[in-house]
C-alpha cells in the first residue's frame, strides 16, 4: 500500500462522515466494509432493521463506527428524522451515497399504477430526499461528494422493465443536473451504472414471474459480486468520475448506445422478441454454474 488509506476519497474528505442507504445486504453493505477499512463513520440505513443491526456489527467488526437508521426512503418524513439525527452526531456529511433500490420486471401493461408508485418512491425519489436533506449542509461546508446508484437501465431501456428504467433514468438525470448546479460550490457528484452483479435487488420484486425468473439468472451467472463493484465505484469516485460505468460490457453498451443508438435499438428488440429463447439459455448457463447438490 503506498498511501494511509485505501481509497482517496478518505484523504480529499478526512473528516470520514458517511451517510448510505440500503446499507443492510449487497452494494450497501459491500460499500460500507470497504470504508470501513479507512475507519470512516457511517450512518447505516435500511428498511430491514433486524438484518441491519447483523451488518452495522460485522461492519464495525471491520474498522468503521457506525450508526443505524431503520429507514423506508420512500418515507420523506421518516428521513428527514434519520438525517437529523444523524446531523446531529456527526455534525456534518462528507459522502453521501443514494443506494437504495428495488429491481423489478414486467411489461408495461400488467404493471399495476400502485407498483408504479411504490417503485418510483423507492428508487426515484428515495434518492430525491436524500440529495435534499443532505445537499444544503454540504454547500454550507463548501465540501462533500454524493454518488447516486443508478443502472445500465437507465439509458439501455430494455424492454419488460419499463418502471425500473424509468425510474434509473431518473437517477441518471438527477446527477446530471447536480453535477452541473453543485460543482462550483465544492461538491461532486458521480452516477453509477452497472449491469447485473450477483445481489438481492429483485427480493422485493412485484413483477411477472417470467421477468423475475429472467433477473435471477442474469444476476446469478454475472461473474461479478458486489464487493468487486463496490471497490470500482471508491476508486473512481475518488478519481472524481461523474459517469462510473461498470463492468466493461456496460461500457460497452454505454458507448455504443451513444454513437449507435438505431442498432443499439434493433438488438434490443429482437432480445424482447425472442425472450423466451434467451431466458432458455440462461437457465442452462445458471444450472450450471449452480447445480442443486452443490
Amino acid at each position: 500500500m503506498t498511501s494511509q488509506f485505501m481509497y482517496s476519497l478518505s484523504r480529499k474528505l478526512p473528516q470520514k462522515r458517511a451517510f448510505i442507504t440500503g446499507a443492510a445486504s449487497g452494494l450497501g453493505k459491500a460499500l460500507c466494509l470497504e470504508l470501513a477499512k479507512d475507519r470512516w463513520h457511517i450512518g447505516m440505513a435500511d428498511i430491514n432493521q433486524k438484518l441491519l443491526e447483523t451488518t452495522a456489527r460485522e461492519v464495525e467488526s471491520a474498522g468503521a463506527s457506525v450508526s443505524v437508521y431503520p429507514l423506508d426512503v420512500s418515507d420523506a418524513e421518516a428521513y428527514q428524522v434519520c438525517v437529523e439525527k444523524f446531523l446531529q452526531q456527526s455534525k456534518g456529511i462528507d459522502l453521501l451515497i443514494n443506494n437504495a433500490g428495488v429491481g423489478d420486471g414486467s411489461v408495461f401493461e400488467e404493471y399495476s399504477l400502485e407498483n408504479w408508485k411504490w417503485m418510483t418512491g423507492i428508487n426515484q425519489l428515495g434518492v430525491v430526499y436524500g440529495c435534499h436533506f443532505f445537499v444544503p449542509v454540504m454547500k454550507s461546508q463548501k465540501s462533500g461528494h454524493i454518488i447516486n446508484i443508478s443502472s445500465a437501465a437507465a439509458f439501455s431501456n430494455a424492454g419488460g422493465m419499463s418502471m425500473y428504467n424509468v425510474t434509473k433514468a431518473a437517477v441518471l438525470s438527477l446527477s446530471e443536473s447536480l453535477y452541473t448546479e453543485l460543482s462550483s460550490s465544492g461538491i461532486q457528484v458521480s452516477v453509477v451504472m452497472p449491469t447485473f452483479f450477483n445481489t438481492q435487488v429483485t427480493q422485493y420484486g412485484r413483477g411477472t414471474a417470467d421477468q423475475l425468473e429472467t433477473a435471477k439468472y442474469l444476476l446469478g451467472t454475472s461473474g461479478l459480486e458486489a464487493d468487486q463493484v463496490a471497490q470500482t465505484i471508491l476508486k473512481k469516485a475518488g478519481k472524481g468520475r461523474l459517469y462510473i460505468v461498470v463492468p466493461g460490457i456496460s461500457k460497452f453498451l454505454f458507448i455504443t448506445k451513444r454513437l449507435f443508438p438505431g442498432i443499439f435499438l434493433y438488438i434490443s428488440r429482437k432480445l424482447f422478441d425472442n425472450q423466451d429463447k434467451v431466458r432458455n439459455r440462461l437457465r442452462a448457463k445458471y444450472e450450471k454454474l449452480n447445480p442443486p447438490n452443490a
